[in-house]
């Protein structure tokens, strides 16, 4: 009966502790052994402070740990973390570029039917999103890098998507060029060359570094990312007035609000679309291939004179892929008095330096500039240099359409040079904008990758990679990238705004 009479205690002295408010947490250190030592307290009241439930039991109940047997058993102490245990390291960056990117978000998001729309047009067209993004592959870590290096948020590393697709010889109307599509006067102001022999606005480090200290003063300038990005597209004059206007009138003045061209309407829902689908791929149907989190170029400076096509040869590598990592220049001839730096794939710069040291060095240049003389005309200094028109033309960035003969030409040293010329990739120089098409070739019997590309005018390495092939059958349906041709007629005017063309 006293052992019936003692468990209805503790059972009472249970439910009352249950009743109380929720235990407080563990107290650390000292405080957390002088409340198991404490003694017993009454049941606590309403809204007072919380009572541990071995207070509440009685003290009958409780043992005495003084009666307690001494423990015998085996006693280790553990010295390395457990086996199967993974430890969280919340300073390490992911492998992939992308996750990397999506972790430094922090412009608020833009909720809108034409984001809606935009992200509706972009999941629609994989097959075009695929080729920015593999576009991408060679510039997106060194962007990041200084995007985080200034304390910026993410999202503008895809801001060249909407701007350039990622096509650093993309070129408007209204004369932006490269990447970021600096217009003439904002490079210069930027400090980015522009002269005969190359443009800065093209090269991949010096235009970065331009658009982010560009942005950056933007962003100080308004106080507001949005703003910041439509002062970009548009002007920061043209958002100014739009501001004192919508103040004058007592209207809000946040980029919701402002009254700018279509374009520049349309600018940030683009970003934001693109936002979305990569912040959620799967969402949309994307596949978004990984990028490693490591740098793909590094700067080479201790150069000389040297073709373009000579350099690549050194560092092993095609010459398009390093036109495509240095797109300033505008020459088959890189002056090292004018542009003292190269960027190469990063496990292509030693290679390069020991090639270069082995190479003949009266023999990196065959290419030479040429004073034109008065009577002279582009077919005779074609015929002189055994080039084609079509080649003078296309190494000087002379529109077709131009008969006038330029003071200074870059012609070959002899004709064993101009032998070469038909290995050249495309040179641009403005105002000739490059525009590409996409257009498809189904193969027939007896085709190989070397007849198609020498048709078409493109290399076999890139018809892999656009169709991510290694073998042609009779009959498969191949995507290729070629020239656009010439558009006849008169020439538009003049655009208002930054619109460009791309590669598609």
């Amino acid at each position: 009966m006293k052992n019936k009479q003692v468990l209805a205690g503790w059972l009472i002295a249970l439910l009352q502790a249950c009743a109380s408010q929720p235990v407080a947490p563990e107290l650390p250190g000292e405080q957390a052994a002088a409340a198991e030592t404490a003694s017993p307290a009454p049941p606590a009241p309403p809204r007072s402070p919380p009572v541990s439930p071995q207070a509440a039991l009685p003290p009958a109940i409780l043992p005495d740990a003084s009666l307690l047997a001494p423990f015998e058993g085996e006693q280790r102490v553990v010295q390395e973390p457990l086996r199967g245990l993974r430890r969280i390291d919340r300073t390490e960056r992911p492998a992939d570029l992308w996750q990397r990117i999506r972790q430094g978000f922090a412009i608020p998001d833009l909720d809108s039917a034409l984001v809606e729309r935009h992200t509706a047009y972009f999941a629609a067209r994989p097959e075009y999103l695929q080729r920015v993004f593999d576009r991408s592959r060679l510039y997106l870590y060194h962007i990041v890098e200084e995007i985080e290096k200034r304390g910026l948020p993410t999202e503008l590393a895809l801001l060249p998507m909407v701007e350039s697709a990622f096509n650093p010889m993309a070129y408007s109307r209204a004369h932006a060029s490269g990447l970021w599509q600096f217009i003439p006067g904002t490079g210069r102001r930027f400090e980015l060359k522009q002269n005969w022999w190359y443009d800065g606005r093209r090269d991949i480090v010096d235009s970065t570094t331009a658009a982010l200290d560009y942005l950056t003063k933007l962003y100080e300038l308004h106080g507001d990312w949005q703003l910041a990005l439509a002062s970009y597209n548009y002007g920061e004059n043209g958002v100014a007035r739009a501001i004192a206007k919508n103040r004058a009138a007592r209207k809000p003045t946040d980029y919701a609000n402002l009254k700018m061209p279509a374009e520049t309407r349309m600018y940030i829902p683009k970003l934001q679309a693109l936002k979305n689908i990569i912040s959620n791929p799967a969402l949309f149907g994307i596949v978004l291939d990984p990028i490693p989190n490591a740098p793909y170029f590094a700067a080479y400076t201790e150069l000389r004179d040297i073709d373009v096509q000579l350099a690549a040869k050194l560092a092993e590598m095609p010459v398009e892929e390093f036109i495509a990592l240095n797109p300033g220049f505008s020459r088959p001839l890189i002056r090292a008095a004018l542009t003292p730096r190269i960027v190469l794939p990063a496990d292509k710069v030693d290679v390069f330096h020991a090639n270069l040291i082995k190479h003949d060095e009266n023999a990196l240049v065959s290419w030479q500039s040429y004073q034109t003389k008065r009577g002279e005309t582009l077919e005779s200094i074609a015929k002189k240099f055994g080039l084609t028109l079509g080649q003078l033309r296309e190494v000087n960035g002379i529109a077709p359409r131009r008969r006038e003969v330029p003071g200074l030409l870059v012609v070959p040293v002899d004709l064993a040079a101009a032998s070469g010329m038909r290995k050249l990739p495309l040179m641009y120089a403005p105002p000739i904008p490059i525009v590409m098409r996409r257009i498809f070739h189904t193969v027939r019997s007896g085709e190989t990758f070397d007849s198609i590309a020498e048709r078409y005018g493109v290399i076999v390495e890139d018809i892999k990679r656009w169709n991510r092939i290694s073998r042609l059958a009779t009959g498969q349906r191949i995507a290729l990238e070629v020239r656009a041709p010439a558009k006849k007629g008169k020439p538009r005017s003049k655009a208002k705004g930054r619109r460009y063309r791309k590669a598609a």
